[in-house]
């Protein structure tokens, strides 16, 4: 008994001075890791429209400008960055800040809302500013150690540590916040990590930050972030094009209520300013209503086909099978309803008539990318 009792405060001593000794060389490895990526996260500060509280005699709501904030990760050396969808897809105006205060100019050459990513170019790349690292996601466990680097509440490069908390595949559940495959994690995340990269314990990207889960508004340790894998696949390998809008599938009800044709269509919120949805003469919806127990606004186009395929139910917000393979067609510039140039033919419904407009989605931009290379 008594050489029990003298061994184990030896064992103790011994255990606590190996776990001084190691925490001093971890934090170091994190700094490590911070300063080599913080370079390539940059603060994306967009402007665009909105639709204020008040109406005209028409019941029209005024018009408003908007303001948002996101981040985003630098990836290669032609200025390419990736940021999540819901952060630029209805931007009038895109500008990167990057840690040493310089300031450049973005436009949205890629985007897939329902993934929740989209991609960037930087109309130039400052001098001394190195892209980051891709991983593997697929190499990635539960238990894993990560860090996120963003703006979470505006606060500037603001640097999270957390875990591998689970590892989720959306793509065929129509109830979630994002149809893809996401990483979740119990990281601090907070709005303005938006579209910012979640990096490995070597510093390489694994994923892009979405969402999170809360009651109270802030983070609450379910935070999730689309894996690097599945953000490259949609925007390099399938092409994902920016369209610049946003809208509504119209359930069924409210499409017999606003007398839409088919009883089906995707109706348009809003516009960007300079997109193509914006060049093919979409109107964005500006009259506040509730139909059917949803809030929306209606007064602006309803898409009814693109490129010669019917918009039905479900097909805008769900990675539907026929939504897929419109637009690789689109991507690829195959299709009969498309022009050499990349124009699209769209049939809209507009104040009672059905017309036809032309969209340049114009599938050159993302046609001659390569995927950059992904480090195992």
């Amino acid at each position: 008994m008594l050489s029990k009792l003298l061994v184990q405060p030896v064992v103790l001593a011994i255990v606590c001075a190996l776990a001084l000794a190691s925490a001093p060389t971890q934090a170091h490895d994190f700094r490590k890791q911070v300063k080599k990526t913080d370079p390539s996260v940059v603060l994306l500060y967009t402007e665009g429209r909105g639709v204020g509280g008040q109406v005209d005699q028409r019941g029209r709501a005024n018009e408003v400008g908007t303001a948002g904030l996101g981040s985003g990760v630098l990836i290669d050396n032609d200025g390419h960055v990736l940021t999540a969808a819901h952060v630029v897809q209805t931007a009038d105006s895109v500008t990167a800040h990057f840690v040493d205060g310089t300031i450049v100019k973005a436009a949205v050459i890629g985007s897939n809302p329902e993934m929740d990513v989209a991609l960037l170019a930087l109309e130039r790349v400052p001098d001394g500013i190195k892209p980051a690292k891709l991983g593997d996601s697929d190499d990635v466990s539960i238990g894993d150690q990560i860090f996120v680097i963003g703006a979470p509440l505006g606060l500037s490069h603001s640097f999270s540590v957390g875990h591998i908390s689970r590892r989720h595949d959306n793509r065929e559940d129509q109830r979630a916040a994002v149809r893809a495959e996401v990483f979740q994690t119990d990281a601090a995340i907070n709005t303005g990590n938006s579209g910012g990269p979640m990096f490995n314990t070597k510093g390489q990207v694994i994923g892009i930050v979405s969402y999170i889960q809360t009651r109270s508004g802030g983070s609450e340790g379910l935070g999730f972030a689309v894996t690097i894998n599945e953000v490259i696949k949609s925007l390099f390998e399938e092409r994902a094009l920016w369209s610049g809008m946003s809208g509504i599938d119209l359930p069924p009800v409210v499409a017999e209520v606003l007398n839409v044709p088919g009883k089906s269509g995707f109706l348009v919120q809003k516009v960007a300013a300079n997109s193509p949805a914006d060049a093919a003469g979409l109107r964005a919806s500006r009259i506040p209503a509730r139909i059917g127990g949803l809030d929306l606004l209606i007064g602006g186009d309803v898409l009814l086909s693109l490129a010669g395929v019917p918009i039905h139910s479900g097909m805008m917000l769900d990675d539907s099978a026929e939504k897929r393979a419109m637009s690789k067609k689109i991507a690829a510039g195959d299709s009969d309803d498309m022009s050499p140039d990349g124009s699209a033919k769209l049939s809209v419904f507009r104040d009672g008539e059905i017309i036809e407009l032309v969209i340049p989605l114009e599938a050159t931009p993302l046609r001659g990318l390569v995927a950059p290379e992904k480090l195992h």
